[in-house]
């Protein structure tokens, strides 16, 4: 098998799942999040774009629905004994072999709770399930079971995220020496992903945000990239993998002669930047960041060009989003706890001058000060 933990450490996780949904009055959990069943099992793959399911019980037995393509990788990468196989052909449902796996697992007229935050779980399948579970067993929303158990990292986790960060930072310094006037940023970004997939890295659970000049105030993805240009600002967010693990960042380069409010919009950032990473000590509450992030910008002047919200947590992620709960925003009552990891992004976009400043490192909460695992450069970068 090609397991990247010990069994051990698997059979550690799924007990205090199991404490989880004791604690909930749940019987079992049908989970569809591809980062449930990694931390669970092992089991690794981009199959969750088809329908698969592993369904849990409170004392820890578990079994996989799966298609033939990954009847395999699920043997090979998972401590799963039970892996059972759905058929690809005209009328297939899924979701009735699903049902009857639950069957052989007592779930008939039982309490079960279900991931339908799940981006394998589309609606048109959610509605599959729906229908097969109807009269057979007692559902609710359990999407955020697992998640709330994998908020803390366990030492063994904590590995990867490093060995993530210092991939990040690896990345970075090819931003930050690369994106000089006349360089196409395509380039600069197979040049940061070669370094990161040379380190025996994985590609981002996300697409780069990546843009120079006017597209530099564009915080998502977008096609169509850019030639650095002479008096120009370059916008790098982007994140390194190891072993699905996440450590993401966020700076801007400039070229040129850079402006005074250029510099003074750096300057908040990193003020912001420090203020949120003091604050992100065990006890406090993610509310309490976002505080920390709306004082430094409002006092600076620079209220209006912040955002609603300045970062989340990280950990295991798959394609199509590097984010994980809970998100830095207003009033969010979560609190911190040592082993906890977070990426904490200040980013003004000013549309009244046409500027884009931004500064983001992760760091892992520890039973003191926090431990950033990659390191925004507190200067503005200039080429």
């Amino acid at each position: 098998m090609t397991l990247h933990f010990t069994e051990s450490e698997f059979s550690e996780r799924q007990a205090r799942v199991c404490k989880k949904m004791s604690a909930l009055g749940l019987d079992g959990l049908l989970m569809f999040k591809q980062e449930s069943m990694f931390y669970l099992t092992g089991y690794d793959t981009g199959g969750f774009s088809m329908f698969q399911g592993m369904y849990m019980t409170a004392d820890g037995r578990m079994a996989l629905l799966t298609r033939t393509a990954d009847r395999l990788q699920s043997k090979m990468t998972s401590v799963l004994k039970d892996i059972r196989i759905w058929y690809d052909k005209e009328g297939a449902n899924p979701a009735i072999d699903l049902r009857e796996m639950m069957r052989d697992y007592d779930a008939e007229g039982k309490k079960i709770g279900v991931e339908y935050h799940a981006f394998g779980l589309t609606a048109q399948r959610g509605k599959l399930v729906d229908a097969a579970l109807d009269g057979f067993c007692d559902v609710i929303d359990g999407s955020d079971v697992v998640r709330e158990v994998r908020l803390v990292k366990s030492p063994a986790e904590l590995v990867y995220v490093r060995k993530a960060g210092e991939l990040c930072d690896a990345a970075w310094d090819v931003a930050n020496k690369k994106s000089v006037p006349g360089v196409f940023l395509g380039d600069v970004y197979g040049e940061m992903m070669n370094v990161i997939m040379s380190g025996d890295g994985d590609p981002s659970a996300s697409r780069w945000p990546m843009g120079a000049g006017e597209n530099a105030m564009l915080v998502r993805y977008h096609t169509g990239k850019e030639t650095v240009g002479p008096q120009d600002q370059v916008l790098h967010e982007f994140a390194a993998a190891y072993r699905h693990y996440h450590a993401c960042a966020m700076s801007v380069v400039a070229t040129g002669k850079v402006t005074e409010k250029q510099l003074d919009m750096q300057k908040a950032c990193a003020e912001a930047l420090d203020h949120v990473e003091a604050t992100l000590r065990a006890g406090n509450t993610v509310g309490d960041l976002y505080d920390a992030h709306c004082e430094v910008f409002d006092r600076t002047g620079y209220g209006h060009a912040k955002l609603a919200a300045c970062g989340y947590t990280l950990g295991i992620a798959y394609p199509p989003s590097w984010m994980d709960w809970p998100m830095i925003w207003k009033d969010n009552p979560q609190v911190l706890e040592p082993g906890m990891v977070f990426f904490m992004h200040m980013i003004l976009l000013d549309d009244t001058t046409g500027l884009s400043v931004s500064l983001g490192e992760t760091a892992i909460i520890t039973d003191g000060a926090c431990e950033p695992i990659c390191h925004a450069p507190r200067e503005l970068v200039v080429n």
